[in-house]
């Protein structure tokens, strides 16, 4: 049982780390928008959503509404309803404890929690790996606001700003390598010709839903 939990941790904590970099620029992404530290800080505690929370704050930097902005969020956090779906039946409880729970549901956490096979550690994966993200993100989203006082060359200069496409590449590979992976490649695939052609006519988050068409291209029900 203990080798099984220090494995799963260390899955948490390498998720965790992977995202850091990217809590950073959305800090710095807050001190560019004219929101003050005390502003970021909430949008990570209380949004944490990772892409959604930069749609937001994108719109807030260029002078839209906060209406606006929500509806970006949204429409990129939409995908966590299938994730959702997959977690539902390792997340068992008292309603009131699956709402507590569903604040960590994010690719990372979902990531972790559906690579063990049990749903007792998928339970654990997911708490850890949300947990780990969920306190580094916020820690770097502070130090993002204060580094931004500086400058904010340094996001492109170390690479940061490809931190965020790093992560969620990692997380997918392990589904699209070796024999048992043929139907994930076929699947990506088609989910990036799907995006690629949808995003210059479509509002943000819209290409990320059409790419779960991509699905179909395996061609029958799992």
């Amino acid at each position: 049982m203990a080798p099984e939990r220090a494995r799963i941790i260390r899955q948490a904590l390498s998720v965790g780390f992977a995202v850091a970099p990217f809590g950073v620029v959305f800090g710095v992404a807050c001190a560019d928008a004219g929101l003050s530290w005390l502003d970021a800080a909430g949008f990570s505690t209380l949004t944490f959503a990772g892409s959604s929370q930069f749609a937001a704050v994108d719109v807030l930097g260029d002078g839209g509404t906060a209406t606006a902005a929500i509806g970006a969020g949204l429409l990129l956090n939409l995908r966590s309803l299938a994730f959702g779906v997959i977690l539902a039946p390792a997340l068992d409880g008292p309603w009131w404890k699956r709402a507590a729970m569903s604040q960590l549901v994010i690719d990372e956490s979902t990531a972790v929690a559906t690579a063990q096979d049990d749903l007792r550690w998928r339970r654990y994966g997911f708490l850890a790996g949300g947990l780990a993200v969920f306190v580094l993100w916020n820690l770097c989203t502070l130090l993002g606001v204060a580094l931004a006082s500086v400058g904010d060359d340094f996001v492109r200069e170390w690479g940061l700003d490809a931190a965020a496409p790093a992560a969620f590449l990692a997380l997918l590979w392990p589904r699209l390598v070796g024999p048992a992976g043929s139907d994930g490649r076929r699947i990506a695939a088609a989910g990036a010709l799907i995006a690629a052609v949808t995003i210059p006519f479509t509002p943000p988050g819209v290409p990320i839903l059409a790419a779960t068409l991509g699905v179909l291209a395996v061609g029958r029900p799992r």
